[in-house]
């Protein structure tokens, strides 16, 4: 009989979740698209970009209406921020537009200048993370592959690293394993690898090295199936986290035979 662990959750912030896969809001061509695709992945944290959604019109709908906050816990984000400010005023808007809700006071931080290859600046991440964690948020900061910027947010409070694999919506994968490695080993709390991922052999391979959940958005939402594709990234966490925890044999630079030599009937 196959030995399971016990209780294997993924806990952010003394809360725990069993889906180790997070998804995205955007680039999805239809709502019925998306909400398929969240029921095929089955994830339990969604993020939303507060401000890219409509909320001066209260009649409109928006994704905070559209998706099922019973089923699925909106982690409101920060995208669209260029800077420390910015991104603690969006984040007390999402405090406010939540409130009332579980995990209202969750955000997902985001600090972009660059437009081209948004990559998040990490002083004005760390600058902004100070603040929030000091009003009382749960910040999920989104940085570099920089284990030292991961120190840094860990020893403020984040209640998690969010590195990326590879620029956003770019499908790369993990470009460079030397520096997530570092960070995953070094870190105490959730390491989440968020952006680039293209495939679920990728999510796979981020989890079998440790990582403790992935966060996907485009390799789903811009699928030729994104339903068919969610679920193939859940499955691959799934792999990747039990390939984790099973223990993998080390890489060799020669063989090893497989059937013992022991025993072996020497012919004459």
């Amino acid at each position: 009989m196959v030995q399971q662990p016990h209780e294997d959750y993924l806990v952010i912030a003394g809360r725990k979740f069993r889906s180790r896969l997070m998804m995205g809001s955007g680039k999805f061509r239809s709502e019925e698209e998306m909400l398929a695709a969240y029921e095929a992945g089955k994830p339990e944290i969604i993020t939303v970009a507060i401000r890219r959604l409509d909320l001066d019109n209260p009649k409109k709908k928006t994704l905070l209406d559209i998706i099922d906050w019973s089923k699925y816990m909106i982690l409101p984000n920060t995208a669209g921020c260029r800077t420390a400010e910015e991104a603690i005023k969006t984040a007390r808007l999402a405090r406010e537009v939540c409130r009332g809700l579980e995990g209202y006071n969750w955000i997902k931080l985001e600090v972009i200048p660059d437009p081209k290859y948004l990559l998040p600046d990490p002083e004005e991440t760390l600058q902004a993370a100070r603040v929030l964690v000091r009003e009382g948020f749960v910040v999920l900061p989104y940085i570099n592959d920089d284990p030292v910027l991961a120190k840094k947010l860990e020893a403020i409070g984040t209640a998690t690293v969010m590195p990326l694999a590879a620029p956003i919506g770019s499908g790369q994968g993990i470009v460079y394993f030397g520096q997530i490695q570092i960070i995953i080993e070094q870190a105490k709390v959730p390491v989440v690898i968020d952006a680039g991922l293209g495939a679920p052999s990728d999510a796979s391979l981020a989890m079998e090295l440790g990582a403790d959940a992935v966060l996907v958005n485009t390799a789903i939402a811009k699928a030729k199936n994104p339903p068919l594709m969610a679920e193939a990234f859940r499955l691959g966490v799934e792999a990747g986290r039990k390939a984790f925890l099973a223990g993998r044999i080390p890489k060799l630079p020669y063989a090893e035979a497989s059937s013992p030599l022991e025993g072996v009937v020497q012919w004459r």
